[in-house]
């Protein structure tokens, strides 16, 4: 029996190391985009990204009622921030607009405290498209070695990937209207 115990042991010590080995081997970066075509023009979605306010109305994250918020700056534009503190789906954190060129780009520092820390830069450009304007909305910073090991586990990607597409059709279905 003791001896099942420490093959059994060294087995799983044998898969310890392996992960943490494939997990070095990953990026030290991460990146996750999603894009959506709008009908209608930059100048009428720009606002609604601009304005870290107005952002409520269709953000996929806004989904404590009980979150605490408070805005703060300028109303729209470099220098407009957000704070927020929430449940743990929502989690606690602060958004700021670094860069705003109307009506094409907003880029963003975001710095998350709870669940896990992590600073990343958020960035949202508007490029004209026949009738319409296509929107990317991206996310993109350091991956720490432990964020490695996570996404081996869970598709992170993926996790970000979804609200984006989501927060996106809202905009989507605000912007057109």
């Amino acid at each position: 029996m003791l001896k099942i115990a420490a093959i059994v042991v060294a087995c799983l010590a044998v898969a310890v190391v392996g992960v943490l080995i494939y997990a070095a081997t990953k990026p030290d970066t991460f990146r996750v985009a999603r894009a959506i075509t709008i009908n209608a023009p930059a100048e009428k979605i720009f606002p609604l990204i601009n304005e870290l306010g107005a952002q409520s109305n269709w953000s996929p994250f806004e989904k404590d009622p009980q979150m605490k918020r408070a805005l703060s700056g300028p109303q729209s534009g470099k220098g407009a921030t957000y704070d927020w503190d929430g449940n743990w789906e929502v989690g606690k954190g602060r958004i700021a607009i670094t860069d705003s060129t109307p009506p094409s780009r907003v880029t963003m520092a975001l710095d998350m405290m709870k669940p896990f820390e992590a600073h990343n830069i958020v960035e949202f450009t508007l490029v004209p498209q026949g009738g319409g304007t296509l929107v990317t909305w991206e996310m993109h910073g350091p991956q720490p070695f432990l964020g490695k090991v996570v996404n081996i586990f869970f598709n992170c990607e993926k996790m970000v990937g979804d609200p984006f597409e989501e927060g996106l059709g809202k905009l989507k279905a605000l912007a057109e209207r």
